[in-house]
């Protein structure tokens, strides 16, 4: 008896959904959400991540919005985009405060029109052993880090509604999905972030808003020096500054900002940025004890509690650098490409650099 050694019916309807699906993938990686006109609020634009993707963003024709509380660091910003081409707003605001967002975005939409994308990524992160952490710093960490994102997400949201369109991008960390030693109040903050992401994008689909949630690792953006240091103040600052700025382990913000913009583009449900950061992911997703016992053993070699204790300063305020200059250059020369000096403070390397 000779068989028929034809593929089946169900292999070949698998085949079919298989390409069927590669064909989409495809189509939207190349013809995905087009950015070309699009207006695009950013939040904590004014410096790092934040400004990268600004400057990103304007390349792939939107008109972008930018707010942040230093309205110094927002003409400073604004000085920068400007020449690139495409529509630029500045909005001073404290995303903490509710009627503020609520004003901000107003006047957004009044200078650009309806809000299509919004990129919740500002955010503060503080350093140090929870002995040293207090319900203050935790509540902190929730305002600046969760509570901001709530609230640019609830004011947009009707609009975005109402149009039957719209894309939330949510920055939040690896620090999200793994609980690092010593960053305490900021993990917690990001695990409640990466909590409403995913939440909101299987709500809002019948609306035709799409959510993302970014996960960064690592990256060089400079903003070691923007981290509220408490204890042993030199040695938490140098364990921070020489990770964040290693080429094997963190990720320039330009790349990362590139990896999101085609996320977005996609309309993906999550995006993992660095290898380390997705490894980290995928083995504590897989063996969540041993991971926390990994880090129990980590800690032991972190800074102990002393020091300043309690009292909170931020990094760029430790002086002299509590690392080599050659273990943080990376991480350094990207502080001075993204904003992340004050004014006064580049005003003063730029005068420095012509002396020497």
């Amino acid at each position: 008896m000779i068989r028929d050694k034809r593929p089946g019916g169900w292999t070949m309807a698998a085949l079919g959904g298989a390409a069927a699906w590669l064909a989409w993938r495809a189509y939207r990686s190349a013809y995905g959400y087009d950015f070309a006109g699009k207006n695009v609020l950013i939040t904590g634009g004014s410096r790092g991540l934040g400004l990268v993707m600004a400057r990103q963003f304007l390349a792939d024709g939107a008109r972008v919005a930018i707010c942040a509380r230093d309205a110094d660091e927002l003409d400073q910003a604004f000085r920068d985009l400007a020449p690139r081409g495409g529509r630029v707003v500045t909005v001073p605001c404290d995303l903490t405060v509710p009627e503020q967002v609520h004003e901000m975005v107003a006047v957004v939409e009044r200078r650009l029109g309806p809000i299509d994308v919004l990129v919740n990524n500002a955010g503060i992160i503080g350093i140090g052993p929870v002995d040293h952490m207090g319900l203050d710093d935790f509540r902190k960490a929730m305002a600046g880090n969760f509570y901001s994102a709530l609230h640019c997400t609830l004011a947009v949201l009707r609009g975005m509604r109402g149009r039957k369109q719209g894309r939330i991008v949510n920055i939040t960390s690896i620090g999200g999905k793994v609980s690092v030693p010593h960053l305490l109040p900021y993990s917690a903050s990001k695990f409640a972030l990466v909590g409403l992401s995913e939440g909101l994008r299987a709500e809002l689909a019948k609306d035709g808003i799409v959510v993302t949630t970014v996960v960064p690792g690592l990256m060089r953006t400079g903003s070691p020096r923007q981290a509220e240091v408490k204890g042993q103040l030199r040695k938490e600052l140098a364990w921070f500054s020489i990770s964040d700025a290693l080429p094997l382990v963190s990720i320039s913000a330009e790349r990362a900002g590139r990896t999101i913009l085609r996320a977005v583009r996609r309309g993906d449900a999550e995006v993992v940025l660095s290898l380390p950061a997705k490894f980290g992911v995928w083995f504590h997703g897989l063996l969540p004890g041993l991971t926390s016992d990994l880090l129990g053993f980590t800690n032991l070699a972190m800074p102990s509690p002393g020091g300043a204790g309690a009292h909170g300063v931020p990094g760029k305020a430790i002086v002299p650098a509590p690392a080599p200059p050659w273990l943080t250059v990376l991480n350094d020369r990207a502080a001075e490409r993204n904003n992340e000096f004050s004014p006064r403070e580049a005003l003063a390397a730029d005068a420095e650099r012509s002396r020497t």
